[in-house]
């Protein structure tokens, strides 16, 4: 995907997906998500395990998870495509959808990320991101609520999930 947008709305966004396909966010309405950009040789990788286990937890009410492999920090997510699927469901029991590996920063970022940095700064008012495992929650109506740094674990975003979902 080009680094510009069109979109509009959340559910205007498209993302490559490993192998040519393309992921359409319009099958995202009514549907609470969260979308984080993911490294397999970082010091956040372990909260794949608790990502999983929030999908898990969630996911037959509505709930969704976007990985988005990004090898911008520190070159922690080197391998292409296939080894990084690979080495999410081996090693984490990774079942959610992950992305074609691209850029969350600078002049190539994917248009997912474009639109979310634009509606939700992070501290200071700062877009860029900041490191692996930055996560952003969208609610039932394509709404971003929250974002969060690498240090926030997905345990500690399971209320917040909960929350959207009941509404």
């Amino acid at each position: 995907m080009s680094s510009k947008s069109t979109a509009q709305t959340f559910y205007d966004l498209k993302a490559d997906l490993p192998g040519g396909n393309v992921y359409n966010f319009e099958q995202l309405k009514g549907k609470v998500v969260l979308v984080v950009n993911v490294a397999s040789q970082c010091g956040f990788t372990p909260q794949y395990k608790g990502l999983q286990a929030l999908y898990d937890k969630y996911k037959d009410r509505g709930f969704v998870i976007l990985g988005f492999p990004c090898n911008q920090f520190g070159g922690q997510e080197p391998g292409d495509d296939g080894s990084i699927a690979s080495f999410c469901e081996l090693n984490h029991g990774v079942s959610f959808p992950l992305m074609k590996k691209s850029d969350v920063n600078g002049n190539q970022t994917n248009a997912v990320y474009n639109w979310l940095k634009n509606e939700k700064a992070g501290v200071l008012g700062l877009t860029r991101i900041k490191w692996n495992f930055e996560k952003f929650l969208v609610d039932k109506n394509g709404n971003v609520v929250n974002r969060w740094a690498s240090t926030t674990t997905p345990e500690a975003i399971s209320p917040y999930v909960e929350k959207l979902l009941s509404e």
